[in-house]
């Protein structure tokens, strides 16, 4: 790993003992940094993550790929800090993936309706190819669409195909590529 001081002045002069975070330069994405992850996110670091992370964005890196490998545990504060930095990249043109999450750790963003909201890719490789065409423009063209729950009919954001949790009901929905909607 790279020093994150080189790389984000100042960024080590705090530390969390609950949250590891290391900064790599994405060099193949333009304004770009790998974020790895150690540790969990709940209420009680959430504000230190955010600072963090702050300083990252204010030093001009917009496109965050967030590693979450290592990270055990993200209360339902910790999405809302991954989701403050989708709202403060996303009018720079920047965009925000989340990579590798542990199985328990993506039920928490499934069960809260956030998964959909967010780029999750498998590895590096896909999170690179993500922003080399274009910040997902090699996903299909449908999305991302506004759908209709069929059984509460609450209006929902849909940024991919997969299957979802209604915000409203808690009814599974599957989204076809077309942007077909099914109970799941």
């Amino acid at each position: 790993m790279d020093n994150n001081n080189a790389i984000v002045p100042g960024f080590d002069n705090e530390k969390d003992d609950s949250l590891t975070i290391s900064l790599r330069k994405a060099d193949s994405i333009n304004k770009g940094i790998f974020v790895y992850l150690s540790g969990y996110i709940d209420t009680y670091n959430s504000s230190f993550f955010q600072k963090q992370i702050s300083k990252v964005i204010d030093a001009g890196y917009i496109n965050l790929v967030f590693n979450c490998s290592s990270l055990n545990y993200v209360s339902s504060t910790g999405i809302g800090s991954f989701t403050v930095f989708l709202k403060v990249v996303k009018p720079k043109g920047g965009d925000v993936v989340l990579l590798e999450i542990q199985p328990k750790v993506y039920e928490v963003f499934q069960l809260l309706g956030f998964s959909q909201f967010f780029n999750i890719k498998s590895s590096a490789d896909e999170a690179i190819a993500y922003f080399s065409n274009g910040s997902g423009s090699n996903e299909n063209s449908t999305f991302p669409i506004v759908i209709c729950c069929p059984v509460c009919n609450k209006k929902l954001r849909a940024t991919k195909s997969g299957r979802f949790r209604c915000s409203g009901c808690r009814s599974i929905l599957a989204i076809s590529d077309t942007g077909e909607v099914s109970l799941g």
